[in-house]
């Protein structure tokens, strides 16, 4: 005996049912996300992000830059997408390009609640873009070269006669070397701080191709010493070189040492800036500058309050620079290439 066939009406039924259990696409939760250009050394930042993600669901998707083009690869991004901007954040491993991007009218300003207890000095009052977690540039010096009394102690000694062939630092294209060397031309003039780099390259300096480079050159002894950043620095030291940092020029009536924060900012027509602006207000936090400094990177937080381990320098403890970085910043173009 065949079995009857259901009514038409209860197989609509059925297939009505059936429909309304079953998710569709369009009913899938859009996920939410920013795009962060980041100079900041991936190793370095990408606990960071990831954190960031955990705490707030906010996907990252981060561009990082190379050793050779550090942060002037990301500006020139940001500049060229102007007028369809696809970054949301810059997070920069230095100062001087963010601000040459604020002059170029790409940034918006925005005044994050975490940055309220960071001195004036580290931030724009403006607001288009606040300092945080700095590095200092310092002498990296290979003790199997160097006795502890023929340590150098300044800039000065790349000039030196009795230190020939001795000394490298990274050719001032981008990152902080070109920072540094944007501060020395407005603390010297432009004329002197020619002078200084034409003798140094005379004296048989090596010109290399990043502050990393200049850090393993010198530990594994190809140079003796040279200037770096304390990151890379303490790189070396962690990985149990013999290698020791000198903070230069800390004697009265000498220049000071270069501190250089990382910067953050908003860029102006951010896709996605709400959400831009929390993961700002994280990243500017007490408790990601306080990873900075105990992490492999031992950045200095700019807060006198943020706790750091022993071996970071507090910026209180050091003889600075006294630079302007807005007016050094002029000099970019004017370095020697």
């Amino acid at each position: 005996m065949s079995r009857p066939r259901p009514a038409l009406g209860h197989f609509a039924f059925l297939v009505a049912l059936v429909g309304t259990a079953l998710p569709t696409p369009s009913c899938a939760p859009e996920q939410r996300e920013i795009v962060v250009y980041c100079a900041l050394d991936q190793e370095h930042a990408a606990t960071i992000l990831e954190e960031f993600t955990k705490k707030t669901g906010i996907h990252v998707v981060p561009r990082f830059d190379d050793e050779i083009t550090k942060s002037v690869g990301l500006t020139k991004s940001i500049l060229l997408e102007r007028d369809h901007p696809r970054a949301d954040v810059f997070w920069n491993n230095e100062i001087v390009q963010t601000i040459l991007l604020q002059g170029a009218g790409v940034l918006a300003p925005y005044a994050s609640p975490s940055a309220a207890d960071i001195p004036a000095e580290w931030k724009d009052p403006a607001n288009h873009w606040t300092g945080f977690a700095a590095r200092a540039r310092i002498l990296i010096v290979n003790t199997n070269k160097t006795p502890a009394d023929k340590f150098p102690s300044s800039y000065k000694d790349f000039v030196d006669p009795a230190r020939k062939g001795e000394a490298a630092f990274a050719k001032p294209v981008a990152g902080t070397t070109s920072t540094h060397f944007c501060v020395l031309h407005e603390l010297l003039g432009a004329g002197a701080a020619k002078a200084w780099f034409d003798a140094a390259v005379a004296n048989g300096s090596g010109i290399l191709a990043g502050n990393g480079p200049v850090m393993r050159e010198v530990r594994e002894g190809r140079y003796a010493w040279g200037f770096t950043d304390t990151d890379d620095f303490h790189v070396a030291e962690l990985d149990d070189y013999p290698v020791k940092a000198v903070y230069p020029d800390q004697g009265d009536g000498e220049l000071g040492c270069l501190v250089i924060p990382n910067t953050i900012a908003l860029v102006k027509g951010a896709p996605h800036a709400e959400d831009a602006k929390q993961f700002i207000d994280y990243v500017l936090s007490k408790e990601v500058e306080r990873s900075l400094a105990f992490g492999r990177s031992a950045q200095i937080p700019v807060r006198a309050d943020v706790e750091a381990p022993t071996h970071v320098r507090r910026i209180a403890s050091l003889k600075l620079m006294k630079v302007d970085f807005v007016k050094a910043a002029v000099w970019f173009e004017k370095l020697p290439r």
